[in-house]
């Protein structure tokens, strides 16, 4: 198969992670999600600590000074005074993902993807959904202690944290059909069945672009 990348951007329960594990078995490739900011700290020099502050929730100071798209694709030189800035931390990772993306096929979980890599060829954009009863069961299996109720609240403020990181560094809305190639409900295809159909997308949007 000719070189490809894949992006999947998924609602916290829906399975997205498992999704892009069982699909970088099936194709042979290797899937990228925190994996990157390691990465990015081995590159930069940065300590990984920091890279992970970046996937922390955005503050409203942050998101009230977020008029304009953060990202440039420019990063600072290390003389930088903003080198460990919040935006620049944003850029390595950033540079990480393309670099990946043009090297080898991969697949990459989250983090804006899809917007950094967009109008490249051998891209397929993913987002995967499911309905809130069927994210609150996935949730539930892994967070026994918490009530139907508490999984909720717990998983509305995800979805909330990822479209704001979203929009913060893309000025963009998360959620937007246009971001994505094929949107796929895993309650009502299961897992094994969105990797079926991104498998069979991959060589009809790859070819087309």
């Amino acid at each position: 198969m000719a070189h490809f990348v894949i992006t999947i951007a998924r609602e916290k329960g829906s399975g997205g992670y498992d999704i892009a594990k069982k699909l970088s078995e099936r194709l042979s490739v290797p899937f990228y999600d925190r994996k990157l900011l390691r990465i990015a700290s081995d590159v930069s020099g940065i300590n990984e600590q920091l890279f992970g502050e970046v996937d922390e929730r955005l503050g409203k100071r942050e998101m009230m000074s977020a008029a304009e798209k953060v990202y440039s694709g420019e990063v600072l030189p290390p003389d930088s005074d903003n080198y460990t800035s919040q935006e620049n931390l944003f850029q390595f990772q950033a540079k990480i993902i393309l670099e990946l993306a043009k090297t080898s096929s991969c697949i990459i979980v989250g983090r804006c993807a899809d917007y950094i890599l967009q109008g490249e060829p051998y891209l397929l954009r993913a987002f995967i959904h499911a309905p809130i009863e069927a994210r609150i069961e996935r949730v539930a299996t892994y967070s026994l202690a918490w009530s139907e109720a508490e999984i909720k609240r717990y998983i509305i403020e995800q979805d909330k944290h990822r479209a704001d990181y979203y929009r913060f560094y893309t000025g963009e809305d998360w959620r937007d059909a246009c971001h994505y190639d094929i949107s796929l409900n895993s309650a009502a295809l299961g897992m094994d069945g969105c990797v079926d159909r991104m498998v069979k997308a991959l060589p009809i949007f790859t070819r087309g672009k």
